[in-house]
């Protein structure tokens, strides 16, 4: 099998790895939330108790917690708004760093909150760190994109979703009882996401910023060629990657407005298509089980918390399994030992194997949808018998796992960067930021209008029958999505960064009334215009 050869440095990699300490920490509070969640809801009970010498009501004490919960994918929806201004006024590298003072002031109001014996100040270090969260989840791609070559772009990106699916797993290890999750230390757990966020301030300084960003956004071409050379550690290739970047931008149109892209006719489809994937993804029930699940399996089982590192272990597996694109990557930089070239070239081998491009978009957005629909289903019909039947109760764990399999699988991380293949470069920023908000504010609703809902059922047992009303949103989703879908001459989602002979060619399809441009990346990656591949 061939292989092909890419430059890369060792700052290469750390720069990659230091911008993903972002996700990581994402993912930490994501999950950490999960485990000790009454020994928190204790924590407010005692606060009020304290302040006005009586018990909360259990209705406000499960509002109180859904608010708190909440609050971060709500910090998250305000957060990505202001993604292209940060991103495009102090830089991408700046801009992480930036942002990140955020992660560390929310972090610290939610330490001092048991101190202060004050939960609107754990809520509000939430909120803070909800900021963060919409901001560095758009950042952070947006960084290891434009200083990656080519043929490693799509494996580095495939970096960040692992992080965050990382961070929640160690999020629930560090909440279980025998580790921080006591009424003692819990404040200390939440503590834990100051190590990655200390950590990029010590390294990402010393990384340099995006070329692209120095050369299209600033025309400084003398320092975009510096960073390059920087990244890349030898100077074969820069000249050339230089040029396709004033080749990229010669080419790029003017930015569309965020009225002109929801009034653009080409566009109107591929919005659709986002709506329809996002939503379908965010009411599929992963973020009710990723924020929840203990409640959920403490009604059947003793050792819930446990019950739900398992969810955490299968996220980060499918994970890598979906997300990771078939790629050829070698490591061929000067500066690296040969052994590290050797295991680069095996790892780059077994990549060729993942799913993300051996299937295809749409094709793991059908599977996945259609396993979520008949998980929701199977796990409504074993809750109505389970209490005759005891021994089902571990089906239902197990249908629980199918479902976030079947989430990671693909709606999962297609949900996230579906919009970026879809538009042209004109109006993938808003895009972009479109998909975001639909995902936060998607991810914002149910975690706070999950634990009512549970509360109103007058059983924990019952969550499934929430679940069992989701069949038919996926039903909607898929056939609008694929509705639509085939009304495109061609709706052709190949993978983002291909390889080989053939090159990568990414089309953006519209409706047969508007025969606008189609972009096409060739196999240096710079967008040029095409006509669309006939219809198989």
């Amino acid at each position: 099998m061939a292989v092909q050869e890419c430059p890369q440095s060792a700052l290469l990699l750390t720069s990659v790895m230091a911008a993903i300490l972002g996700s990581l920490q994402v993912g930490y509070h994501t999950g950490n939330i999960n485990a000790p969640a009454k020994i928190i809801e204790e924590f407010f009970n005692q606060t009020w108790r304290d302040r006005y010498n009586e018990t909360m009501s259990e209705q406000s004490l499960t509002l109180l917690w859904s608010l708190s919960v909440s609050i971060k994918d709500f910090g998250a929806l305000l957060g990505c708004l202001g993604v292209k201004y940060v991103a495009d006024s102090f830089g991408r590298r700046n801009s992480i760093l930036i942002v990140n003072c955020l992660s560390v002031v929310g972090t610290g109001l939610m330490v001092v909150s048991k101190v202060s014996e004050s939960f609107e100040t754990l809520i509000l270090g939430r909120l803070l760190f909800g900021l963060f969260c919409g901001l560095v989840m758009s950042l952070n791609p947006l960084y290891i994109q434009e200083v990656s070559p080519t043929v490693l772009r799509g494996a580095f990106a495939t970096l960040n979703q692992v992080a965050y699916a990382s961070g929640i797993l160690l999020g629930m290890v560090s909440g279980l009882e025998t580790i921080l999750g006591t009424e003692e230390l819990w404040s200390i757990m939440l503590s834990l996401s100051l190590i990655p966020a200390l950590a990029q301030y010590l390294i990402l300084p010393f990384c340099p910023e995006s070329p692209r960003y120095l050369l299209i956004n600033k025309g400084q071409e003398a320092k975009a060629d510096a960073a390059l050379l920087r990244l890349r550690g030898s100077p074969g290739g820069v000249s050339a990657e230089l040029e396709e970047m004033k080749g990229e931008a010669a080419r790029t149109q003017a930015a569309v407005g965020v009225l002109e892209f929801f009034q653009k006719r080409s566009y109107r489809q591929p919005i659709i298509i986002v709506l329809c994937v996002s939503m379908g993804s965010q009411l599929s029930g992963f973020n009710a089980i990723i924020n929840y699940s203990t409640r959920m399996f403490q009604a059947n089982f003793e050792e819930a918390k446990y019950l739900t590192l398992g969810v955490g272990a299968i996220n980060v597996v499918f994970t890598l399994v979906a997300v990771s694109p078939r790629c050829h990557i070698v490591a061929v930089a000067t500066s690296a030992p040969e052994s590290f070239s050797h295991v680069c070239t095996f790892l780059s081998f077994h990549l060729q194997f993942f799913l993300m491009e051996k299937a295809g978009r749409r094709r793991l957005l059908l599977i996945g949808f259609v396993s979520i629909a008949v998980s929701n289903l199977l796990l409504t019909v074993v809750d109505l018998v389970v209490s005759t039947v005891p021994e089902l109760a571990s089906l239902q764990v197990l249908l629980a796992f199918c479902l976030v399999s079947a989430y990671e699988f693909g709606p999962g991380p297609i949900s996230w960067f579906i919009a970026g293949e879809l538009f042209d470069q004109p109006g993938r920023s808003i895009a972009m930021a479109y998909a975001s908000i639909l995902n936060w504010g998607g991810k914002f609703l149910l975690a706070l209008l999950f634990p009512p809902i549970l509360v109103s059922l007058q059983s924990t047992s019952s969550w499934t029958h929430f679940l069992s009303y989701l069949p038919l949103s996926r039903s909607f989703s898929l056939f609008v999505f694929f509705l639509h879908a085939e009304s495109h001459r061609r709706l052709l989602l190949p993978p983002l960064h291909g390889h080989g002979s053939d090159g990568l060619h990414l089309y953006l399809v519209s409706s047969s009334r508007d025969q606008g441009p189609h972009v096409r990346r060739d196999r240096g990656g710079v967008p040029g215009v095409g006509k669309p591949p006939v219809a198989e």
